[in-house]
């Protein structure tokens, strides 16, 4: 086998990592880098918002267009766009500016993370296609991970500026190897005249609607905002629309007709619910740390740190499991979901006293379990593909419920915390009870009302008064955390019911693709 092409596909990973970190690092090193750029917390959050209404385009497109530019120049164009929209953003002269660039770099993060897909799927034999996959898992365990670990490396240690200068060593390398390890085809130019136009206007329009009403939602609150309101209404109208579009195109985007197979649709919603479930059990425990603890990044990195190390040896070890005959890929998954239940359940008994020593056992469980459910799931995927030429549609279609999964957790967890700390806060409050204000009244630690003014026109509030606040907040903060892991745990034995219900067992490619 020629190993040129293998080296070809390291660049698309290195590439595809880079375009991880500059989504997940800046997500965790964002006030760090509002701080620098002098950006409020409002504007802040279009940061992270256009990047993933960018990538979710990324991905439904960037397949299409690969195999009409060719996966080289495509994946090299990718790679370009990537840097030099990462590089530009420290110097960048306004806020309107950055947004451009946050936009650029969304889309090529979308475009180049199924490009990983349809590399492994045209440059690995099906003897070591089990390890390819493993290679694509690593950019939705492994990179995740990583990330907190990355962000406390730049903005504690070195500099916040290479949140974004990152980019330039591996984009070089990515870049170098691409150009000279990957195969260069003919373009087929005259795929432009079937351009499925009014799709990609829909999925324009329909996407950036709905993950920035996922986004900005809970900030505007939702639908007492008309903003929202009218987000929600495109992305009802539009998105329907589309699917509706892709249904009849004859050259389409995505193609649904593919979900008809029942494992091609477990890759689908299994990997929307598996990241929905892990992305937000990793970034509940930093929230934690962090805004609870008082934990800084290179304080509480270590637990998610835990999680990445443990991907380098489990991802190519279940490859090998998977690789005999007699496993069924359907009980890997049911028992990697098991160690996940019980990580979820595990956290919800945090109190007050928890700090980063009491999460690693909980999270060495998500780092076992992680591993277990997404290599069957990419293997019962792929193994549906019936050739080469379907390749790029079934990664358009797992990618793009990758990226709307990315908008569902941020949305998910904002929900949740709103939701039980709002619950919380009210009966902690309740079981205070009126005679406990009272006692404290007539025992002189609680002033008489109408408080006293400070010089702003402000009420002053006492000591006592503010530690209680502050009390309250710390305890419904907790409370609503330990409700989000059990409620992480719920969607796990949905996604456990799943597993049960919708997948059926395949063999490793090795024997199924075997030449007669």
């Amino acid at each position: 086998m020629d190993i040129k092409p293998l080296f070809g596909l390291c660049g698309v990973l290195i590439a595809a990592i880079t375009s991880e970190f500059n989504d997940q690092v800046t997500s965790i090193a964002l006030s760090d880098v509002r701080g620098a750029l002098g950006i409020s917390h409002d504007a802040g959050t279009w940061i992270e918002s256009l990047y993933v209404s960018a990538e979710i385009i990324g991905m439904a497109t960037s397949p299409w267009l690969l195999v009409t530019f060719t996966l080289r120049r495509w994946t090299l164009l990718a790679i370009a766009l990537c840097g030099a929209s990462s590089v530009l953003i420290p110097f960048s002269p306004n806020i309107e500016a950055i947004y451009t660039l946050r936009l650029l770099q969304g889309l090529a993060g979308g475009m180049i993370v199924p490009l990983l897909m349809t590399t492994a799927f045209r440059v690995l034999t099906p003897d070591i296609r089990l390890y390819g996959l493993a290679v694509y898992a690593l950019t939705a365990t492994f990179t995740p991970a990583l990330a907190s670990t990355v962000a406390a490396l730049w903005t504690d240690i070195v500099d916040w500026r290479f949140v974004f200068l990152q980019t330039i060593p591996l984009c070089s390398l990515a870049g170098v190897l691409v150009w000279y390890c990957l195969h260069q085809d003919q373009p087929k130019y005259e795929r432009f005249r079937m351009l499925d136009w009014r799709g990609a206007l829909l999925l324009v329009i329909g996407s950036g609607a709905l993950s920035t009403m996922l986004y900005q939602g809970d900030r505007l609150d939702w639908f007492n905002s008309s903003l929202i309101c009218v987000l929600a209404l495109v992305s009802a109208v539009a998105i329907p629309l589309f699917l509706v579009n892709e249904w009849f195109h004859p050259l389409p985007f995505l193609k649904l007709q593919m979900l008809g197979r029942r494992n091609i649709a477990y890759g689908a919603l299994g990997l929307f619910t598996f990241l929905l479930i892990s992305q937000s059990g990793s970034t509940v425990p930093l929230r934690y740390l962090q805004e609870i603890q008082g934990y800084r990044p290179l304080q509480s990195n270590l637990i998610t740190l835990e999680i990445a190390a443990s991907q380098l040896l489990m991802l190519p070890a279940m490859a090998l499991l998977l690789d005999y005959k007699r496993v069924d890929s359907r009980v890997v998954s049911m028992v990697g979901l098991g160690l996940i239940l019980a990580s979820c359940i595990g956290s919800s008994f945090l109190t007050v006293y928890w700090n980063r020593d009491q999460f690693y056992l909980w999270q060495l469980l998500q780092a076992v379990g992680q591993p277990m459910v997404i290599m069957p799931l990419l293997m019962m995927t792929t193994n549906s593909v019936a050739g080469p030429a379907e390749g790029p549609f079934a990664a358009a279609l797992v990618n793009t419920s990758r990226a709307v999964a990315e908008a569902a957790s941020a949305w998910f967890v904002a929900l949740i915390d709103r939701w039980r700390n709002a619950l919380h806060s009210d009966r902690i409050i309740d079981q205070a009870g009126q005679d406990r204000w009272r006692v404290l009244q007539s025992n002189g630690v609680l002033p008489q009302y109408p408080p006293p003014l400070t010089p702003a026109g402000q009420p002053r509030m006492p000591n006592s008064l503010e530690a209680f606040r502050h009390a309250v907040e710390q305890q419904a903060a907790i409370l609503s955390t330990s409700d989000t892991f059990l409620i992480l745990g719920g969607m796990t034995v949905f996604l456990m019911v799943v597993v049960m219900t919708l997948p059926v067992r395949t063999v490793p490619p090795r024997i199924l693709f075997a030449k007669p």
